[in-house]
């Protein structure tokens, strides 16, 4: 399997570049890209890849970014380019915290591309150990139990400045479930690493 250390800042480039261009040809046209041919064999590798769409706005001199869809493929089921570009219209069109994007919309907007490497369980003796086994900006979370199922990627806990437990609830939260649930042996919980790309700036 690939290691995510053999995607270069050019890889991210192409890959931010084709996200926008896949959601620009699906808002323009209705219609999916076809999957790009002789490309480096890494891009025809199955790995987990996750699209975010931010808004980018103006506060004073500030500029803030807000969510505006966010979709991936948290397992590697399906050869990175297509995956990615399978999330991009899909966090473009078929999150369902926003409504569907327009085309108008996307000069507004920075695409960012995470790269996951396979989740894995975090086992320990004693679930109150589990923090210790999480490390903020490397990380990202996993949290399962039957059909309930949440994931945060690594950049998220950075961003809200949140600690190694606050994590863990949150992406309990996310699975909808209790705050505490990572504390119940049954709750399945995983780890994963992600290589990410993002726009500075739209386009």
């Amino acid at each position: 399997m690939v290691s995510l250390s053999e995607f270069t800042l050019e890889d991210g480039k192409y890959l931010v570049s084709l996200a926008r261009r896949t959601v620009e040809t699906y808002l323009k046209a209705g219609i999916k890209i076809t999957t790009p041919k002789n490309l480096p064999s890494k891009y025809y590798e199955k790995l987990g890849v996750f699209v975010t769409i931010e808004c980018l706005k103006q506060v004073g001199i500030k500029a803030i970014k807000e969510l505006r869809g966010c979709i991936g493929y948290p397992y590697p089921i399906k050869p990175l380019i297509e995956a990615l570009i399978d999330s991009a219209i899909s966090a473009a069109v078929e999150d369902p915290r926003f409504p569907p994007m327009k085309y108008h919309e996307l000069d507004d907007v920075v695409f960012e591309v995470s790269i996951l490497s396979k989740p894995e369980e975090i086992k320990v003796s004693s679930r109150k150990e589990l923090p210790k086994h999480i490390v903020i900006g490397r990380d990202g979370l996993i949290v399962e139990y039957g059909w309930f199922k949440g994931l945060l990627l690594p950049q998220v806990p950075v961003e809200y400045k949140w600690d190694t437990e606050t994590f863990l609830a949150e992406t309990c939260m996310k699975a909808g479930l209790p705050p505490d649930s990572w504390l119940i042996s049954d709750v399945k919980v995983y780890r994963f690493e992600a290589v990410i790309f993002c726009e500075k700036t739209p386009n």
